[in-house]
């Protein structure tokens, strides 16, 4: 069914002349062709597997925003560099994770890492749209509201919302962390980590 839903969209497509096509594509742009090539795809099995996130939709947008923002290689991988190759680790998913090291040219390397440059005014997902790191949380919101989705339980405990007062600086929450009596903080034989007390 979604084969077909989808060769379907690309015929209504291909009408309305919402595809281009350029290089090696080109021969497409010719209806009869066209039509060959959407014939062909129906001789493939099509695989569509979905299934709900272990960790439900916030643990996959946290782990989108970290795969988008990471570089192809940490540093840490490379094991060597020389003036004919680079060799550096990766990690064999198809094999229970082993850890494998690979050796390729400097060329070759390079140009594997370049596959992971964004083009030109392509900005990344965490920086773009309501998924932007500065109103990700006000615009999620008005995600919710516009779509009709209730509020997600908070996960945090009240203990942790307590809120004491709020900061005359920077007006965020100021929360208990330690209480003291007065002879404890007269007392200079007591040995603790210093706390700063704001008292204004």
């Amino acid at each position: 069914m979604f084969r077909g839903k989808f060769c379907a969209g690309l015929r209504r497509a291909f009408r309305e002349r919402q595809i281009a096509f350029f290089g090696e594509c080109l021969l497409l742009a010719d209806e009869n062709n066209f039509s060959r090539f959407l014939r062909t795809l129906f001789q493939q099995d099509w695989v569509v597997y979905s299934k709900p996130p272990f960790g439900g939709p916030d643990h996959v947008l946290q782990y989108l925003a970290r795969y988008t923002h990471r570089v192809a290689i940490s540093n840490h991988r490379i094991l060597s560099v020389t003036e004919s190759a680079v060799r550096f680790r990766w990690k064999d998913y198809a094999n229970h994770h082993k850890k494998r090291t690979m050796t390729l040219t400097g060329s070759e390397f390079l140009r594997r890492f370049l596959q992971h440059v964004l083009p030109k005014s392509f900005p990344r997902i965490r920086y773009f749209g309501w998924l932007a790191n500065r109103k990700r949380g006000s615009l999620l919101q008005l995600c919710r509201v516009m779509l009709e989705t209730p509020q997600p339980a908070s996960t945090t405990s009240t203990s942790d919302q307590a809120i004491v007062q709020e900061c005359p600086k920077c007006h965020g929450p100021m929360r208990i962390v330690e209480r003291f009596t007065s002879e404890e903080t007269h007392n200079p034989a007591r040995t603790s980590v210093p706390v700063v007390i704001d008292t204004s």
